[in-house]
């Protein structure tokens, strides 16, 4: 597939994600994270095999790819969804916010020591300029960051966890297409959930029987179009484009989450947001190399264009 085609899917992915947020903050007032997150995990795992069996593209892992799924479910749901739950609960939106944030610029660097696909430096130059972007947005949600905290490690440890998954699928994708990896992991993922949330949430089960209809059309949407359909095109992006790309993209995520946070949490955007916005935009450009695409072209046409 086109790069281009790639960005634009990524895109469209932080678009789903930044319109779920408000759901899922509306979901966890009326169920607990850890039961929630496991139900919502196992509907977004049936469907992805539903899509995925339309598409006869379902098959048997073999032993190598199983060990794949296995860490990716460990390290993509299991510990980022749980860390993340916990962390949020203990720390504020902002601080959370700002080591959300992050993720680019640790997936750039871990990929760099590890997979060794160093960026260049345009790239580099748009990795900070995207966390610059993320860290004015969030401060202008807040009232600023407070010290570090137990809360505060526990989101560093979601996004630390969820990076080392990119690099895992990166490495799957080479033979198991990443959206039945997706389904896989969220399968095994919500299932382990589950065990968790028996033992941490006992008997929250019984929440789901007295939660308000509209919990149910949030539930679906969250589930289905946020999680499964986000996560399975995301993941898929990582196989085409490499988790140093992709992940430069995560800072629309910010910008998206805002928007539906005005429109459906009733939340002011200001003038910081819109700076931050500016700074996220030209680091998703320069970082995710489009930038030195377009250059490459524009050169490409004017030397042709030149010798005709």
């Amino acid at each position: 597939m086109k790069q281009w085609k790639i960005y634009g899917i990524l895109v469209f992915v932080m678009f789903i994600w930044g319109f779920n947020l408000p759901a899922v903050k509306f979901l966890v007032s009326e169920v607990r994270p850890v039961t929630l997150s496991a139900f919502r995990i196992l509907l977004a795992s049936i469907t992805v095999f539903a899509i995925l069996a339309t598409l006869r593209m379902v098959r048997k892992p073999t032993k190598q790819e199983w060990k794949f799924i296995l860490l990716g479910a460990l390290l993509n749901v299991v510990f980022h969804h749980y860390f993340l739950s916990i962390g949020l609960s203990m720390t504020t939106s902002s601080n959370a916010g700002l080591i959300l944030g992050t993720g680019p610029v640790i997936t750039a660097v871990l990929v760099s020591l590890i997979m060794r696909i160093y960026p260049s430096r345009l790239q580099w130059v748009g990795v900070i300029l995207g966390l610059l972007g993320v860290s004015a947005t969030v401060l202008a949600a807040g009232d600023g960051t407070s010290g570090l905290s137990y809360g505060d490690v526990f989101v560093f440890l979601s996004i630390l966890s969820q990076v080392f998954s990119y690099l895992v699928i990166s490495k799957a994708a080479k033979t198991l297409d990443p959206r039945l990896l997706t389904a896989y992991m969220f399968l095994i993922g919500s299932i382990v959930l589950f065990i968790i949330s028996l033992v941490q949430e006992p008997g929250e089960i019984k929440a789901f029987f007295d939660v308000p209809p509209m919990f149910w059309v949030a539930f679906f949407g969250s589930g289905m179009v946020g999680t499964a359909v986000g996560h399975m095109l995301y993941n898929y992006s990582v196989g085409q484009a490499g988790p140093s790309k992709a992940a430069i993209f995560m800072n629309l995520n910010t910008l998206f989450t805002l928007v539906g946070s005005a429109l459906f949490l009733g939340e002011v955007i200001t003038s910081r947001h819109i700076f931050g916005l500016v700074l996220i935009v030209g680091g998703v450009i320069l970082g995710s190399g489009a930038a030195e695409d377009m250059w490459r072209k524009h050169k490409l046409k004017k030397s042709l264009s030149e010798s005709s």
